[in-house]
């Protein structure tokens, strides 16, 4: 998996559902509000081959109101959406998709963080005429934008040299950076995508093994006693390294210990730490000069790509 520091603006969508819960009342579910916008919809810009509907741009004009955005909003709207068109055509093109699993992880996780279950989320954004949909694919594509960015400024960063890293640490006082250096296994409770109503089940059963574990020796002895659990050895993987969907589970953890269960497309699954120790040394130089300028959300790597399709797109406004 490709590491990613992944945010969907989550403080500008905290105060937009404070201004939503504060503003909107929370009537019955399957409200007709944004079946009208649907029937009267109209092509309004193509981008490439991908269409821009005045539905599309109604929702997104809601989402801008809700965040308190300034200026032309249906400009803005339209503008975003565009964008967002060229952002799903490049990661068709480089074949990165993002599961409804994480997709739906991270909405509860965004409800759960502004105390609020799922259903009242779905609830004030429908009602706002955001519809929860619109927000769903909304966190998708800031998931998958996020990796193909990354994707792309780390095949930039092979090309540097080692006289580049030399360079950057010379600046740096001559100090070599360090980092935390894991051994980590994966256990899978595989639950299949026609079994998903066993979930439940399934966590408890990982969450018993995973109290017995203490160690890597114990575990596939473990599955071969339990029904339908795989142990993949993960090898050697520097922080830096860590897969986005686990980073902060693992980050900090010592050897012998374990994340906390994880639901994914796959089942139920956690991480054991078979080994965590502090190394320092050319690679991890390297990797770490070659990530700075993915701090803050992509930064000028996500806006340098996003320029670049611009000027290479079709967009034609109706």
């Amino acid at each position: 998996m490709v590491p990613t520091r992944f945010r969907y603006r989550n403080h500008l969508m905290a105060a937009a559902v404070a201004i939503a819960a504060a503003t909107v009342p929370i009537g019955p579910a399957g409200s007709p509000f944004d079946a009208a916008p649907a029937l009267a919809s109209e092509i309004r810009v193509v981008v490439n081959d991908e269409v821009v509907t005045s539905y599309d741009i109604a929702r997104r004009s809601a989402f801008l109101r809700l965040q308190r955005r300034p200026g032309n909003v249906r400009q803005l709207a339209t503008d975003e959406l565009i964008d967002d068109a060229l952002k799903r055509d490049a990661l068709r093109r480089a074949g990165i998709t993002v599961p409804d699993s994480m997709v739906s992880n991270a909405f509860g996780n965004f409800a759960s963080r502004n105390n609020m279950s799922t259903g009242q989320l779905t609830q004030i954004l429908n009602q706002a005429g955001v519809t929860a949909d619109h927000f769903r694919e909304f966190i998708r594509l800031q998931i998958g934008w996020g990796q193909l960015v990354q994707v792309r400024a780390r095949s930039e960063s092979q090309l540097m040299s080692e006289q580049d890293v030399v360079a950057r640490m010379l600046e740096q006082g001559g100090q070599k950076p360090t980092s935390t250096e894991y051994i980590l296994q994966q256990v899978i409770f595989v639950v299949p995508q026609a079994n998903r109503g066993q979930i439940s089940a399934r966590r408890t059963e990982a969450n018993n093994m995973r109290g017995r574990v203490n160690n890597c020796d114990q575990t596939l002895a473990m599955a071969q006693n339990l029904r339908d659990v795989t142990v993949r050895d993960l090898g050697r993987i520097l922080e830096l390294q860590l897969p986005s969907n686990w980073a902060d589970d693992v980050k900090g953890l010592q050897t012998g210990q374990t994340t906390n269960i994880k639901d994914t497309e796959r089942g139920v699954e956690f991480i054991v730490v078979c080994r965590a120790r502090q190394v320092s040394d050319d690679r991890v130089a390297q990797l770490q000069f070659s990530t700075e300028a993915l701090e803050g959300d992509g930064g000028d790597a996500g806006a340098d790509l996003l320029s670049e399709l611009r000027q290479n797109a079709r967009i034609q406004r109706r």
